[in-house]
């Protein structure tokens, strides 16, 4: 479970979150959505850890993860919290499987399992005759279904996903949002996704709204 109390975050002169509380259970799939500019990428950003709140708290379960020093919160982030981004942001020099087990080789994992893992992902995902392709050699379907790999090479609780979907054509679109549910049927995944795709926004379990920094509904 993931619980966030009274997170705010400013830069500069501009103060973008003004108090978000929010809880967010096993297993859910949850949309956060919004207008431009809300808030919603730096509030994922918050429950991942990529940058620290002005003020307030983030737990994952009993872990209040802005208590831990900068290595544990590193090696906690790698292990618990998986991520995807709109435009994939894989490695162009790598192949499929070298892309998928990175995080894990960067976790400390041996290299076989590492590799071992990436690949059960891959045939998970469809993408098995891919696995020595590199990433200009993929659609861009294919890609973001690498991406989706990569973010759960260390089988993490929570995958937190920034507009997965945005540079998709329709049928990838509902092709991810299948794969999404898919995942936590069979492993348990939870999602926690900022879209402006208001078909996945749908679909999703709960849909959170923020505007001007704060949570307009739950």
């Amino acid at each position: 479970m993931i619980r966030a109390v009274d997170l705010h975050k400013s830069f500069d002169s501009l103060e973008v979150l003004k108090g978000i509380d929010l809880t967010i259970n096993d297993g859910e799939v949850v949309a956060i959505v919004g207008p431009s500019g809300a808030g919603k990428t730096t509030l994922l950003q918050l429950l991942g850890s990529l940058d620290a709140p002005d003020k307030g708290h983030v737990f994952y379960n009993d872990t209040d993860i802005y208590s831990l020093r900068d290595k544990q919160l590193a090696s906690f982030r790698g292990k618990n919290i998986g991520f995807v981004f709109q435009f994939h942001q894989l490695l162009p020099e790598f192949n499929v499987v070298e892309n998928v087990a990175m995080p894990a080789l960067i976790a400390g994992r041996r290299r076989t399992e590492a590799f071992d893992s990436a690949r059960k992902l891959i045939e998970y995902m469809g993408l098995s005759q891919r696995c020595s392709h590199r990433p200009a050699q993929l659609s861009g379907g294919e890609r973001q279904r690498v991406a989706v790999a990569r973010a759960l090479v260390n089988n993490p609780a929570v995958v937190l996903a920034d507009e997965p979907s945005g540079s998709l054509d329709s049928a990838n679109r509902r092709e991810l949002h299948r794969l999404f549910f898919d995942l936590r049927r069979d492993m348990g995944t939870t999602f926690v996704i900022v879209t402006h795709d208001s078909n996945l926004a749908t679909e999703a379990d709960r849909i959170i709204t923020i505007k001007d920094g704060i949570i307009s509904n739950i």
